[in-house]
């Protein structure tokens, strides 16, 4: 982000009002900001590759001034579909969460379908922006995909940074992928490891229980990292669903037009009958404590909540020997060097030699 300014609503001023949570859940770490009245049914913001939990941080001022309840996460380690909706789950049960409307972006738009797809009765509404119904066509493109868990940092980075048209931006654009970029870059080997994982390893979306009418796909009409194919596929999955279109905006429309965004997201919850509750919006002083788990509630289970399946994906490929092999579970696995990893690479065909050109600190193909 090129500069930063004091005024309310930016992101100096989010961070000095917001507290940041981080809680241990398993062997999982999770990073999230919570912000809202807590009686009301919140609104769950999931990134894609390259975000984190503050690429959400206009919504969560705009938004929790209205009375509304948002929560944004950092998507955590986790190596497989299944994981994510089981860490998933952990996560909202520990909060004392159980009913939720999910706002994901990219892979998070990809993850928030899964778990709506497998924990029907939780999910009561899904907005979807620049999302995908299917992996496999991340994972053909990327001919390292076997790999991607051991692949070394700099080839990561690369790579997500890769894949948004170069050239000049409109200023708010622009911006937008400057702020991405500086979150790119708080992520560990690790972190985009799993990420990536994830959106290679794969796997379709079936159809969810949920209606179309609980359904809004919000997009750009200028550019996009996700191929318009991918996002035909999920207008036609959904051809009930409530349209929210923006002239421009980019990959991140929620950071270079926010007050668009916010209003389609209003109109969404006020369309699934979320009652905000602006009487309890209070300013909370940084470290505070809203939002933060109830330890008292932490056991209580929804009497409404469905048995739990083992939340398994319907692989697309028949061939279980091409999927990508499974990435260490442990930080402290060794990722291969440098000469290691272009000795593997050159061992792939070379017409599916990926792209390793560098552009502008610009975010990639499936932020």
């Amino acid at each position: 982000m090129k500069g930063v300014s004091l005024a309310p609503g930016d992101y100096i001023h989010f961070k000095s009002q917001v507290p940041l949570h981080k809680i241990p859940i398993g062997t999982k770490q999770w990073r999230y900001y919570d912000f809202g009245p807590k009686v009301v049914s919140p609104l769950i913001c999931l990134p894609g590759i390259a975000g984190t939990a503050d690429i959400y941080y206009k919504q969560i001022m705009s938004l929790s001034m209205k009375g509304c309840r948002v929560i944004s996460v950092d998507i955590p380690q986790v190596w497989n579909h299944q994981e994510w909706i089981q860490s998933f789950e952990k996560f909202l049960d520990v909060i004392n969460v159980h009913h939720i409307h999910l706002y994901g972006t990219s892979l998070g738009g990809f993850l928030a379908q899964l778990f709506a797809q497998h924990r029907p009765r939780r999910v009561k509404s899904l907005i979807l922006s620049n999302a995908f119904l299917e992996t496999c066509s991340f994972a053909a493109a990327m001919p390292w995909a076997p790999i991607v868990g051991w692949s070394p940092s700099f080839l990561l980075k690369r790579y997500v940074l890769t894949g948004i048209r170069d050239g000049p931006q409109q200023p708010f654009i622009a911006d937008s992928v400057d702020f991405v970029v500086s979150q790119v870059e708080t992520l560990s080997r690790d972190d985009l490891a799993s990420r990536l994982t994830l959106t290679v390893d794969t796997a379709t979306v079936e159809p969810p229980l949920l209606s179309d009418s609980f359904i809004t796909i919000m997009d750009t009409n200028d550019h996009s990292a996700i191929p318009q194919q991918l996002k035909d596929q999920l207008s036609e999955r959904y051809p009930g669903a409530r349209r929210a279109y923006l002239k421009t905006g980019g990959d991140f429309p929620f950071l270079s037009r926010p007050d668009e965004v916010n209003l389609h997201l209003q109109l969404h919850l006020r369309q699934v009958e979320v009652e905000a509750q602006p009487d309890l919006v209070q300013s909370i002083p940084r470290g505070g404590t809203s939002g933060s788990p109830s330890k008292e509630n932490d056991k209580k289970k929804d009497p409404d909540d469905q048995p739990k399946d083992n939340g398994g994906i319907r692989a697309v490929s028949a061939n279980q020997a091409t999927q990508p092999t499974s990435a260490p579970q442990s930080s402290s696995s060794p990722a291969l060097d440098e000469s290691q990893f272009c000795r593997v690479v050159q061992s792939f065909p070379k017409h599916d030699t990926v792209k390793l050109t560098t552009k502008r600190s610009f975010s990639g193909n499936t932020s």
